[in-house]
């Protein structure tokens, strides 16, 4: 056996574990990008995609506050404001060409020196001090400013013309005038690298003129942020877990090799699964937080179970190669079965359709099986390097088990004495579950999903608050026919679509070709307020085209008409009302554009980011089903494999539905709505909690074959047994629970449920399990 070689096997294991410390430090990263959270394989996404190719994405944006409590009205910040505005055009930095492998080059935004490339971010900037309204004379078509910068006489009048603006308030100045927003559009699909270049760039700018209160909103702003939140929790989920393992096992074994002993496999298989995934070439992303957590709390469950095993065979008497050789027959079998179910349940979550949560259930279920293999091969060989007394400190014989053996004999007891009052009550739980989980919704929002108290989640209230909001919204509007985006049916019908979304309260401004019609109507008119509408005879709607051109060229709104006149766009921002009642405002703008627009005219489809991100919460709901699905399909073939009777596998699986059920009670009556990254839970909780199920199901199995009664297989098993599972379940809830210290709401939510759930699986296994194996092995 491989144990007669510790020392080839732990300078194997150091080795490895100095490759993967290197793997992980040159080849892991970080990373945060809104296309993965796209669904593979959806329509809509097709569609966006084509939408992309002929006009531009609708998230190339970076908006900048600059607060000025007394008003924006005043001289010296209106100049500064507008030097920024400009000078933003001219950032540049250097970036090595890896930092640009997901964009496109041979643009002029990139030149290549020295295997670097210099980069330019920001395409165009745009302020209300760079905008210019069109204006009639009698003898010419002229424009002029939006504010006069240089005549501060003006500036009342200036105000009370942009105040009355629908284009300007929520988009370039909030409604109080105390605030100027300054429109930087990014490259299309800014990426991590250059964006946190840009970020830094964009705060030193702001530094050196003076801004101290800004805010940020925009792709390369959350990118950044996020990415650094993901550092910090990984590298605090890891510490925190590490401490909380090391006081468990101390209170344990009490010897200090043993908690090395433990320790250190639990920290080698750490390093074996960084490494790897560092060999694999895997970014960390969002959910990243979570693997040191499952790696340190699965690997610290291995690591009690062999060593409690190995501990009680050499108190047995047996020698140390002999009870590690027992141990290994006995344990690990069991130990193999519950990583591996766990394994399958994280494997669950490649239904869904999102990149992310596919990534995750891969690298979780790796993460498991490497930790078993750490535990079986090397903390095994280290075992067998020391005496019991340098692994745990007993107390004198019969004391230490006393209180164990009491509790499980009084657990055996009632389940053997009350069966059905234990069935009763647990049917009792699964009602009121029942009743919660009907009550879960998938009214997600974006700040439930953003780090609690970070400057990125203010940043995001006050443009919640102030401005138009951030989920961008987008209708793509086809010309049908003959017809084109020229024709005055087409874009009356666009500003019919328009004036239906402004009454929307989730809507705050939208722009499309019209506006340019309609700031041609207000300059026919001496630029008056009340005339800022769509013209409504076609004789004046043809006068205007004349200009439109002309004006089109220099508007600042981007691109609103494809070359070949067929296509245009109506593009708005959404505030964060939630996810069901967007779709259902969207519900009914696709009636009233079926049923209030002349589609043989002009169509219109819904699309745009907000669109495809809000589409998740439907396959999260459909992905969890079939995964679980699948994860129950795949322990049931196991089980039945293992012991060829159909009630054993009902006896596996009732008690870990009940968890499950409790954790989507949980969602329910709290109003937790069910996103993408809870969704993960119900994977965990199911791998997780089948795993006292496999060990107390094979203690007992290994009981019967000794030939023992039903009763006394049920008595002894829960006595040898219950200690381990109860403490690895109150390792696992610890473990958790440090998720509640997190700053990243979804990773609170997850520890929340999964620490809630664990206690439950425990008591569904020592309860239900002897009540449905003496109902089916009556001896």
């Amino acid at each position: 056996m491989y144990i007669r070689y510790p020392k080839i096997i732990i300078s194997g294991f150091l080795v490895l574990s100095l490759l993967g410390a290197w793997a992980a430090s040159s080849r892991l990263g970080f990373s945060f990008n809104f296309e993965d959270f796209f669904p593979k394989g959806d329509p809509d996404l097709e569609f966006y995609n084509e939408f992309k190719q002929r006009f531009e994405p609708d998230d190339n944006f970076l908006l900048v506050a600059l607060h000025r409590p007394e008003g924006v009205f005043e001289q010296e910040f209106l100049t500064k404001v507008r030097e920024f505005s400009l000078s933003a055009r001219s950032i540049e930095f250097e970036l090595p060409k890896i930092g640009l492998s997901r964009w496109e080059e041979g643009k002029t935004l990139f030149t290549q020196e020295d295997g670097h490339y210099k980069v330019r971010p920001i395409v165009e900037s745009n302020s209300l001090l760079q905008l210019e309204f069109p204006l009639k004379t009698p003898f010419s078509f002229t424009s002029i400013p939006a504010i006069h910068l240089e005549d501060t006489a003006r500036y009342a009048a200036d105000k009370e013309k942009i105040l009355a603006d629908p284009r300007l308030v929520n988009n370039f100045i909030s409604a109080d005038a105390n605030t100027l927003v300054v429109i930087l559009k990014t490259v299309d699909n800014i990426q991590q690298p250059p964006a946190e270049k840009l970020m830094a760039a964009l705060r030193a700018k702001l530094a050196e003129m003076g801004f101290s209160d800004y805010h940020f909103l925009g792709r390369a702003n959350f990118q950044t942020e996020l990415v650094q939140m993901q550092i910090k929790e990984f590298i605090l989920s890891t510490v925190v877990s590490f401490f909380l393992v090391l006081l468990i096992m101390w209170l344990i074994f009490r010897r200090f090799w043993g908690v090395f002993i433990s320790l250190t496999s639990i920290a080698l298989g750490l390093l074996l699964f960084v490494g790897v995934l560092g060999v694999l070439g895997r970014e960390l992303d969002t959910m990243a937080l979570l693997y040191p957590i499952i790696m340190i709390i699965v690997g610290t469950s291995d690591v009690i179970h062999v060593m409690s095993k190995y501990v009680d065979e050499l108190s047995a008497g047996k020698g140390k190669t002999e009870a590690i050789q027992t141990t290994i027959k006995e344990i690990g079998m069991s130990v193999f079965l519950t990583s591996f179910t766990t394994s399958v349940g994280f494997l669950s979550l490649l239904s869904s359709r999102l990149g992310p949560i596919q990534n995750f259930g891969v690298n979780a279920a790796i993460g498991v099986m490497l930790a078993y293999g750490t535990v079986m091969l090397f903390s095994c060989t280290l075992l067998v390097l020391f005496d019991k007394d340098q692994i745990i400190k007993l107390r004198p014989l019969g004391e230490s088990n006393k209180q164990w053996h009491g509790l499980f004999d009084w657990v055996h007891a009632t389940s053997k004495n009350y069966p059905w009052r234990v069935v009763a009550g647990i049917a009792a739980v699964a009602i009121v579950a029942g009743i919660g989980v009907a009550q879960v919704n998938t009214n997600t929002q974006i700040k439930q999903i953003l780090p609690k108290g970070a400057q990125v989640t203010q940043d995001f209230h006050f443009f919640e608050q102030n401005f138009s909001g951030f989920r961008p919204f987008e209708l793509a509007v086809m010309a049908q026919g003959d017809h084109s985006l020229e024709d005055f049916e087409v874009i009356q019908a666009m500003d019919k679509v328009e004036q239906r979304l402004m009454e929307s309260p989730a809507i705050r401004s939208t722009s499309s070709i019209s506006w340019l019609y309609k700031s041609l109507h207000q300059a026919f008119h001496s630029g008056r307020s009340a005339y800022f509408k769509f013209p409504e005879k076609e004789k004046d709607f043809l006068k205007y085209q004349k200009l439109a051109g002309q004006l089109g060229n220099n508007n600042n709104l981007g691109m609103l008409v494809s070359e070949d006149q067929k296509y245009g766009r109506i593009s708005a921002r959404l505030l964060d009302v939630g996810g069901d009642s967007i779709r259902a405002f969207m519900a009914d703008m696709q009636t009233f554009m079926e049923t209030e627009i002349d589609t043989n005219v002009v169509k219109f489809r819904q699309t745009g980011t907000g669109v495809i991100v809000d589409k998740n919460s439907i396959y999260v709901r459909d992905s969890l089903l079939k995964g679980l699905g699948f994860a129950i399909l795949v322990i049931s073939l196991l089980m039945a494999l293992l012991y060829r009777n159909l009630k054993m596998i009902v006896v596996a699986l009732v008690p870990n539905i009940l968890p499950l059920l409790i954790a989507g009670a949980i969602l329910g009556y709290l109003q937790i709505p069910l996103e993408a990254g809870v969704a993960i839970v119900f994977a965990i909780i199911f791998g997780i909690a089948v795993d006292d199920t496999i060990h107390i199901l094979g203690r007992y199995q290994l009981m019967k074959r000794r030939g023992l009664s039903t009763d006394e297989a049920l008595k002894l098993t829960l006595r040898e047994t219950g200690k381990a599972v109860t403490l690895t379940s109150v390792i696992l809830f610890f473990g958790f629970l440090i998720l509640l210290f997190s700053s990243n709401p979804p990773a609170v939510t997850i520890g929340l449920l999964i620490s809630s759930t664990l206690f439950s699986a425990l008591i569904c296994d020592v309860f239900i399990i002897p009540v449905m194996l003496r109902a089916i092995h009556k001896d």
